[in-house]
């Protein structure tokens, strides 16, 4: 804290007046006092507030500075364009404050952006613009004759509004013999009471009237002053004036005392004898006072009652005269003055008063920063008056009282957040210290703006779809959804495509709607093409800076039956699938003669395989074997029968729609010698043939194993990761759906052998198929290893085909 005080010239409309200023710093907060004399001329400039608070001026009409007065009429304005304040409207120090001084109007000075508020003190200074009065221009004055030299009367004193040297300075009297002049001085009134004097006894016989006039003269420069005409009437007999016992009374009446409320009674006495020493009492009514409306007087008894509402808040204390005559044919008066004072009441509730609020604050504001300034009054007095402000508990603000009483800040005092929480009604509760205490609510609402402080946030991570291959190019496969806590801009989200692995584009085969997140194939998939993928997807706010967040998405294609099987033997040429292969006529029942070998590129029912006799020129004599297209005798060769004959073997898959291919096998029964000599001789052209066959059948059974092997190692690994059961050799597979003889599924035997455990995979055999001992196709062979972490890790050691299905 820290003050100065400077002297400035104000040269508008009246001439040189200094003015001090206090300028205190505390809280953004400055305290001036000017001083200026009463009765200006509206628009006078009082004091440029702009350059003594130390305001840009070309910002003031921006930053809205302002004068708040809290009273019902604005004695003073401020002007935006250059600050300085002037008076607004007439300004009278006696109606302002009476015989208060100094003077004193406070006002504030409030200016946002940032928002202050400033003190001001406008001292209003006395002029000499009242002229002293008397109640009544004229005034009667009865004295008997017989009044002894050296006996007082005293007379109405004159009023003057104005104060120090402009008030009442003193009294003259005009020249005569019979009467001098006294002033009483009454310091605790600040009053001066004329007094009259008899020097000079009177003769009603000589002159039964005279006129005096009394002159009060102020102290002003130039002075000004007010009389009386005194007229004199003297009188005979009744010679005593009533006496008051005591000159001035002092009483206490509370505030909101009921009517009726006994106060105090005036005592008084005359010397005379009947009529001529009763008295009696009446308030002296030229004064028009507020007291004779609230109190009432007993003419008879004195007795002073309360007739009206008395209200501390209107007038805090009242002088009332009290004029006591006699009953005599020429009635003889005093007067006794009675000071009441008023005991406060707490009967006047706080008000609160928004001076300036904010309400609209951003989310993320700091600590401290000012929602609104907060004045708060209470008419009463003492303990009464003083007030206490508080805030409902639990929330993020808080009261700041300042050092002036009665002023309060609302700040935040926690971080805000407008996900949790977006307006607040804060309640801000006014109490006095009272009793009992009186307490008033004001509610001020505040809402919060938005910022960007909230990613978006996919409703999953990370995504998996799956999808049919051949799907049409240009249509929806799925879709990604983010959202964000946000409001508004910034809640509005884009997507957009991200590659996992940098160099590979995604874009060349996907397309994201940036605003709904439907992601479209711009291709047809093909499982045997492509049978998995993953990228990324990037949701990014439209807020300012706009924050963003990623989510993977794998993509796995599903098989559709689109791949008719392919015969690999017997050869295809010309498109057409045939072979010629020679048997002795010998040859007996159960004869290998050939097999008929094929592949589906698709998997599962797609990809499995079944055979069947199309078309035999002799049903009895050859058998097809139904899923591993062996061909053999059925019965041994007779007489009748032919040297050709002619299959033409159907291969199909197990699809939904089932997909085909026939190949043709001729089949010469030939003598044993004719077999040999030919099988000498074609042996080693087909050895030669059954090396490139060979080849062919090692690359395409090594494409399509490993895709059958990926699609059962979880069966494996489930049904190895299990504790070995040597209570029996052979076990059926649990995982694997037995179907009745259409071959579109497998079933498996387990069994273990040394260090390894071999899986018999094949489909369940109809009635009357056939199966020959000691194939080893289509079996799995697994090495079993130790345990070397938590759980069993198996490895798929070969796969062994010696015939392919």
């Amino acid at each position: 804290m820290w003050s100065g005080y400077c002297t400035k010239k104000l040269g508008y409309a009246w001439p040189s007046i200094h003015f001090v200023f206090l300028l205190s710093l505390c809280e953004r907060t400055t305290q001036i006092r000017y001083p200026i004399q009463e009765e200006l001329p509206i628009g006078t400039i009082v004091g440029n507030v702009a350059k003594d608070m130390g305001f840009d001026k070309s910002g003031l009409v921006d930053r809205n500075l302002r004068i708040v007065t809290g009273a019902k009429q604005d004695l003073f304005q401020v002007n935006q364009r250059d600050g300085a304040l002037f008076v607004n409207q007439r300004i009278d120090r006696e109606d302002l404050c009476g015989k208060t001084s100094p003077c004193l109007i406070n006002l504030k000075a409030v200016i946002e952006n940032p928002l202050e508020i400033h003190h001001i003190t406008v001292e209003i200074l006395d002029v000499n613009d009242n002229s002293p009065s008397f109640p009544d221009k004229n005034d009667r004055l009865e004295i008997p004759e017989f009044t002894v030299t050296g006996a007082r009367f005293q007379l109405e004193e004159a009023q003057d509004p104005d104060i120090g040297l402009n008030a009442l300075h003193s009294y003259k009297l005009s020249q005569n013999e019979h009467f001098l002049l006294e002033t009483k001085d009454l310091s605790s009134k600040d009053s001066k009471i004329p007094i009259l004097i008899l020097q000079k006894s009177l003769d009603r016989e000589n002159i039964a009237q005279m006129n005096v006039t009394l002159t009060a003269v102020d102290g002003g420069n130039p002075s000004k002053s007010g009389t009386l005409n005194i007229t004199v009437i003297v009188l005979d007999g009744n010679d005593n004036a009533p006496v008051c016992d005591q000159q001035q009374y002092t009483v206490i009446a509370k505030e909101n005392a009921p009517i009726g409320t006994f106060l105090l009674k005036i005592n008084a006495t005359d010397s005379d004898e009947g009529v001529n020493g009763e008295v009696e009492f009446s308030f002296r009514n030229k004064f028009r006072s507020k007291a004779n409306e609230l109190l009432d007087l007993d003419s008879e008894t004195g007795e002073l009652t309360v007739k009206g509402l008395i209200d501390f808040e209107e007038s805090k204390n009242f002088e009332i005269n009290v004029e006591v005559s006699d009953k005599g044919a020429l009635p003889l008066k005093t007067q006794c003055s009675v000071f009441l004072k008023v005991e406060d009441a707490n009967d006047n509730r706080p008000e609160i008063d928004i001076t300036s609020l904010s309400s609209h604050i951003p989310e993320n504001a700091p600590v401290g920063t000012v929602v609104a300034l907060i004045t708060v009054t209470d008419l009463d007095s003492g303990a009464n008056g003083q007030v206490v402000c508080t805030l409902p508990e639990g929330m993020p603000f808080d009261l700041k009282h300042s050092i002036e009483d009665h002023f309060y800040s609302l700040v935040t005092k926690s971080r805000l957040d407008r996900e949790s929480m977006s307006k607040y009604d804060i309640t801000i509760t006014a109490r006095d210290l009272g009793t009992p205490s009186l307490s008033s609510v004001k509610t001020v609402h505040v809402e919060l703006s938005d910022v960007n402080d909230n990613r978006p946030v996919f409703s999953q991570s990370p995504y998996t779809f799956y999808m049919i291959e051949n799907n049409e190019s240009g249509n929806s496969i799925f879709t990604v959804s983010a959202s964000d806590a946000d409001e508004n801009e910034n809640s509005r989200i884009t997507y957009a495509l991200e590659n996992v692995i940098p160099g590979q584009s995604v874009t060349s085969f996907l397309n994201i709607n940036p605003d709904n997140g439907n992601i479209h194939a711009l291709k047809s998939f093909d499982f045997e093409t492509i049978k998995t993928f993953q990228f990324q997807v990037v949701a990014k706010d439209s807020g300012t800076p706009s924050l963003s967040s990623n989510v993977t998405v794998n993509v796995f294609i599903l098989d559709q039956n689109d791949n008719p099987p392919v015969i690999l033997s017997p050869a295809n040429t010309n498109g057409s699938a045939e072979g010629v292969v020679e048997i002795p006529r010998n040859a007996i029942a159960g004869h290998f003669v050939t097999k008929v070998r094929a592949y589906d590129p698709d998997i599962g029912y797609n990809g499995w395989l079944s055979f069947s006799l199309q078309q035999v020129t002799d049903p009895s004599l050859f058998g097809l074997e139904r899923y591993t297209g062996e061909i053999r005798t059925l019965r041994t060769f007779t007489e009748s029968d032919i040297v050709l004959h002619k299959l033409v073997i159907l291969v199909k898959d197990n699809g939904n729609i089932s997909l085909s291919a026939t190949a043709t096998v001729v089949i010469n029964a030939v003598e044993t010698k004719e077999a040999f000599a030919s099988s000498d001789t074609k042996r080693s052209v087909k050895k030669e043939e059954e090396n490139n066959i060979t080849l062919y059948l090692m690359i395409s059974l090594g494409s399509v194993s490993a895709l059958f092997v990926f699609s059962i190692i979880g069966l494996i690994v489930m049904q190895c990761s299990k504790p070995p059961d040597y209570s029996s050799k052979y076990s059926r597979d649990s995982n694997c759906i037995d179907t009745s003889g259409n071959g579109t599924l497998c079933h498996s035997i387990q069994y273990r052998s040394g260090e390894k455990r071999y899986m018999l995979v094949g489909p369940r055999m109809s009635i009357g198929s056939t199966i020959v001992p000691g194939s080893n196709g289509n079996t799995l062979v697994v090495h079993e290893h130790s345990k070397r972490f938590s759980g069993e890790n198996l490895s798929l050691h070969r796969l062994h085909h010696k015939d392919m299905i």
